[in-house]
């Protein structure tokens, strides 16, 4: 299955590689992204940005799997949920630092991606996608009964602490500046995956895994490594969560969750880079402020992914990249 076009590293051939891996076109783009992380807290709600931005990590992560190697997992839930519990049981009985907690959800996503990856690569398409949603559910269970998780009541008043011991989080604004830092350093180094001879090898399993193995690549070690790394990245996005909200709950880890950054790269676009973070601005947004019209919120979201399918079928960053792509 080929992805759709957009800022990713295989759109634009006419174009040369002119800093990190970034063409001309996707330095914009990113300089840009990073001007209004900059410049955004001092004009919008900072707690709302930080958001935005785990969220957008998250999608990252997903878009790492289905987009460049062409696997649909349904249950990015269960690494992004248990990233974000074990954070906030370190950071809050365990007493770790904020840098540490959010460390450790990435290593239960990863050890968790690792299990689960393992046998799901065995299988593909429809089978891959409902063995990972069957073990989602299974640590969502796990979850419900597992005492450190406190249940329904999740875990509550996880403190956000001090950076290294020395630097209060307990403001927003300075929160917000650890929470931007991780999301970059996450989209760098998933950009810099993507452009290594690694990403071009998870490319063509993408695009035609047969030849790849002809070629003598073993593609079920490149697939599994792409699983620990996409889950390792989303249990940091549910790490950090945790510690900015101070709560874990059982929503991170419910199956809706993995619906939810499914529909964040659709919207977004498949296969680029800068799409997961348009589409995870695009869907927490409109929770926030149509959060007045309730259970229409869901309904709304609906009708905004049928007419992106229908009239924007490579996303929204997807669009623009081919828009561009023609005219360049």
């Amino acid at each position: 299955m080929a992805a759709p076009g957009g800022f990713s590293g295989t759109d634009f051939k006419t174009e040369e590689t002119v800093f990190l891996g970034f063409t001309r076109t996707q330095l914009v783009a990113f300089l840009v992204m990073v001007a209004f992380i900059v410049v955004s807290p001092f004009f919008l709600y900072p707690v709302f940005l930080m958001k935005v931005l785990c969220f957008a990590l998250f999608a990252c992560a997903f878009n790492l799997l289905i987009g460049y190697v062409g696997l649909l997992s349904f249950g990015h839930a269960a690494y992004f949920g248990m990233g974000g519990y074990l954070a906030g049981h370190a950071a809050k009985v365990w007493g770790f630092t904020p840098e540490i907690a959010v460390l450790i959800g990435g290593a239960v996503g990863a050890l968790l991606g690792l299990l689960i990856g393992w046998l799901a690569i065995r299988r593909q398409g429809i089978y891959f996608a409902m063995i990972t949603l069957a073990f989602a559910q299974m640590v969502y269970f796990f979850c419900v009964q597992a005492p450190f998780t406190g249940g329904e009541d999740g875990i509550q008043s996880i403190p956000r602490g001090n950076l290294f011991g020395m630097i209060p989080l307990s403001a927003d604004i300075t929160m917000y500046w650890l929470t931007a830092a991780v999301f970059l350093i996450g989209f760098l180094f998933i950009h810099r995956v993507i452009h290594s001879p690694f990403g071009m090898v998870m490319k063509s399993i993408r695009e035609n895994e047969p030849r790849a193995t002809s070629l003598g690549y073993r593609t079920d070690d490149y697939k599994l490594m792409a699983f620990v790394l996409s889950a390792a990245l989303s249990g940091v996005a549910g790490g950090l969560k945790s510690i900015v909200f101070g709560i874990a709950t059982l929503t991170d880890v419910f199956w809706t969750m993995s619906g939810e950054v499914v529909l964040m790269s659709l919207v977004g676009g498949l296969g680029t880079i800068f799409g997961p973070v348009v589409g995870a601005a695009v869907i927490i947004t409109m929770q926030n402020y149509l959060a007045e019209f309730g259970a229409w919120v869901t309904v709304i979201q609906g009708i905004i992914f049928v007419l992106c399918v229908l009239a924007f079928r490579r996303g929204i960053v997807g669009e623009i990249g081919n828009w561009l792509r023609v005219r360049l």
